[in-house]
């Protein structure tokens, strides 16, 4: 074929404008395509040669290797896959869009499609190279065809291209960039490793460069050593050398991983110097294809909480780098997860805002958010297995010891402790997932644990609760503060302790907020007990009843006055039953925010309201039974309304006032 000029389709110059300009915003995107097509054809040979093994043509390692001339001002990516004929350049880089493997994939039929999961269609990526070249020349030989079938396809990227027939002893595809003026930086070897490194490290083909050596300056004037030596250069040696490491960790086999290599990749896409505590490695298959390879660190970033942060793992499309921290595989109460999820299915210039859209992407994130879940089960699950074991045996009837299997007690020492470290670093976070993700909620439920009224550690669980809750209890009840010490403290736990009922201290911000979304476990409603009037139900003996209706009615006339005093500050004032040795509480209505939650809203500098909680003053404490008559009633009754905020973390609206009444009464 002689050389001629043919004009790309109507729409290229106006594709071609979106590519360079609009699709690419980073430059360097360029060769990450490049490579990624020159891996493609290579994939595609491989495939063709099973049915033809003469395709490889006595040169059967296949590779990509780049180039660079920096007189010439060229980059070049050179492949020794499939290659094109003549005719193939002229559709497949004539077309805009236009994919010759996309082509081949849509003849396979039955399993075929399943061993060509390798071969990848990346549409426009072929352009991108327009981003630094003013000029693209691309020379190739389809694999089979003779030296004598080459073609040379040349364009500046406007309306038309350039196509001749040339001799091509080599089969396969060299693609060279004219490089413009301000990309010339692409001729630095240092420049183009980086890029190799950061996108393309895990194409399973060697990508090569040639190796450079420092070369001193020759001597100009040889009586003159220190001043007649001209400039020092980097020199090719002329071999070749492999600069990415040529294997996916997650395109393996499992068996094929050690824990080790498990464990440094962890570190080399975390930046963490901490093993994992648990990682899962999947390949799903089904409408949607996808590896998954996800890890949960043991310790959290200093920016956890920090949720306008980009968060997420890896993305890649058939090993080809396309994106960190793609948040839209995994939900945001999952920040914290580190990893890799490699699609069969998406495009390669897939874009955030694409991700947000896609149905295969929320297939693919609700499949690693359960994948995440049964990770975190199986470390709650093999933290308790010892305690459970133990358990089985007291209780065992007939003297026999209940042991764990060998295979549990492996699991378990090896697990011990994991879920309680990684509660400790991320529990909080987990919570958010209550309000974020409601098909995941019980799960989610599961997994919480809280210190409570009979244990600081933060250990027990809803399902641990359930298992001891007193006869005759109806509900889990739990108290919210500041502090654990705070929580523990609180006047409203007294008559729960008296009782012996257990009550859980939730002390995470998150937690009110989060358990607004939870309003029961397996059944069993959750019950602040500082919300509304407390309830024991049968666990309160009908004397108890009568005597708590007696003093209501008794203290008539000085929960009137008392109610005058606070008006500006309290709802409601009544008697209650919750208290045994304060004087008195303050609660809040059912449904209703609590003052901490109020606090914690206006310190974030967020809007929130006024709460009125409702004072609650225990009958038989002495300061109580002194109010009434005391010529000192009202600063009594602002003492104890201050003193009851107090107790719970907060402060009072006028901290002067409080200590000037205080002092009054002392002196």
């Amino acid at each position: 074929m002689s050389k001629q000029t043919l004009s790309f389709q109507a729409e290229v110059a106006q594709l071609l404008h979106l590519v360079t300009h609009s699709l690419y915003s980073n430059k360097e995107i360029f060769l990450r395509e490049l490579v990624s097509n020159a891996s493609d054809a290579c994939d595609k040979l491989r495939f063709e040669a099973i049915n033809d093994g003469g395709l490889y043509e006595n040169d059967p390692e296949l590779k990509v290797r780049v180039t660079f001339d920096k007189d010439a001002k060229t980059l070049t990516i050179t492949d020794n896959g499939i290659g094109m004929s003549a005719q193939e350049a002229i559709d497949h880089l004539g077309t805009i869009a236009k994919s010759g493997t996309k082509d081949f994939v849509s003849k396979l039929s039955g399993d075929q499609k399943a061993d060509s999961n390798l071969i990848g269609q990346f549409g426009v990526g072929f352009y991108s190279g327009f981003i630094v070249a003013d000029k693209i020349t691309v020379e190739s030989r389809r694999a089979g065809m003779k030296e004598t079938e080459g073609v040379r396809w040349v364009s500046g990227g406007s309306g038309d291209f350039e196509v001749e027939t040339i001799t091509r002893p080599a089969r396969g595809t060299s693609v060279i960039l004219h490089l413009r003026e301000d990309a010339l930086d692409y001729t630095q070897s240092w420049k183009v490793k980086g890029i190799i490194a950061k996108y393309s490290d895990h194409i399973s083909l060697p990508i090569q460069m040639e190796k450079e050596e420092w070369k001193d300056g020759q001597l100009i004037n040889p009586s003159d050593e220190n001043g007649g030596r001209q400039p020092g250069a980097m020199v090719k040696t002329g071999e070749w050398e492999t600069v990415n490491k040529a294997n996916a960790i997650w395109a393996r086999a499992k068996k094929d991983v050690t824990q080790e290599q498990y464990d440094d990749f962890y570190k080399q896409i975390s930046h963490d110097f901490e093993a994992p505590l648990a990682h899962t490695h999947n390949r799903v298959e089904g409408s949607t294809e996808y590896t998954q390879l996800l890890y949960i660190p043991g310790k959290a970033p200093m920016d956890l909480y920090n949720r306008e942060k980009s968060a997420g793992v890896k993305l890649y499309v058939k090993r080809v780098f396309i994106m960190d921290d793609a948040e839209a595989l995994l939900p945001t109460y999952l920040r914290f997860v580190k990893g890799v999820v490699d699609s069969a299915d998406l495009p390669l210039n897939v874009s955030r805002e694409l991700l947000q859209e896609s149905r295969d992407v929320k297939a693919i994130r609700e499949g690693c958010t359960k994948r995440v879940l049964g990770m975190l089960e199986d470390l709650a699950k093999h933290d308790q297995l010892p305690a459970a074991a133990t358990e089985r045996a007291a209780k065992s009837s007939d003297g026999v010891t209940d042991v764990l299997s060998a295979e549990d007690k492996a699991e378990a020492e090896k697990n011990a402790g994991k879920y309680s470290k990684f509660y400790a670093e991320f529990g909080a976070v987990l919570k958010e997932g209550l309000g974020e993700d409601f098909g995941n909620k019980e799960r989610l439920a599961k997994l919480l644990r809280f210190a409570s009224s009979t244990t600081d550690t933060v250990s027990v669980s809803f399902a641990d609760y359930k298992a001891r809750m007193k006869e005759g209890q109806e509900a889990i009840y739990y108290i919210t503060a500041d502090t654990l010490a705070a929580a523990k403290n609180s006047p409203q736990l007294e008559v729960f302790k008296k009782k012996g009922i257990e009550v859980l201290l939730m002390t995470d911000r998150v937690d009110e907020w989060a358990l607004n979304y939870l309003h029961d476990f397996d059944g069993t409603p959750l019950q602040s007990v500082a919300k509304g009037a407390v309830d024991l139900g049968k666990l309160q003996d009908e004397a108890e009843k009568k005597a708590a209706e007696e003093a209501a009615e008794a203290f008539k006339p000085l929960l009137a006055k008392l109610k005058e005093a606070l008006k500006d500050k309290a709802e409601d004032v009544r008697v209650t039953t919750r208290l045994v040795d304060s004087p008195a509480c303050l609660v809040v209505q059912d449904h209703g925010m609590s003052t901490q939650l109020a606090r914690m809203l206006k310190q974030a500098g967020q809007a929130a309201p006024d709460v009125k909680p409702v004072l609650e003053v225990n009958a038989e404490h002495p300061l109580v039974k002194k109010l009434d008559g005391s010529v000192h009633f009202h600063d009594l009754a602002h003492i104890l309304f201050d003193q009851a905020l107090l107790a719970e973390g907060g402060l009072p609206a006028d901290p002067a006032a409080y200590v000037k009444r205080v002092n009054a009464l002392l002196a």
